[in-house]
């Protein structure tokens, strides 16, 4: 998840992904610039709110919660199926 979150704030060049914002949602498309590689909104340099990672075919990978950047509440890990294959907590206990 690490991963994500760092690239969600590197230059469009990254790992060669496109990225747009649309109606507030900030797009990233994997290398082949076609399908969606992630989505949600930022503040300033950070992500804030929901935000889904999918694979190439389109299927969800795992959705989660960011609040100031950091990654809070429910996350969950889909399988390949796009079905709810694992929920963690990313609350700071």
């Amino acid at each position: 998840m690490e991963n994500e979150k760092c690239d969600l704030i590197h230059s469009n060049s990254i790992k060669g992904k496109k990225l747009e914002v649309i109606d507030g949602y900030t797009i990233k498309y994997h290398a082949n610039g076609k399908t969606i590689w992630s989505k949600g909104k930022m503040i300033g340099e950070q992500p804030d709110g929901y935000w889904e990672w999918y694979r190439v075919d389109g299927t969800i990978k795992r959705s989660g919660y960011f609040q100031n950047g950091n990654p809070v509440g429910e996350w969950v890990t889909y399988d390949s199926k796009g079905e709810k294959y694992k929920t963690s907590n990313r609350d700071k206990k």
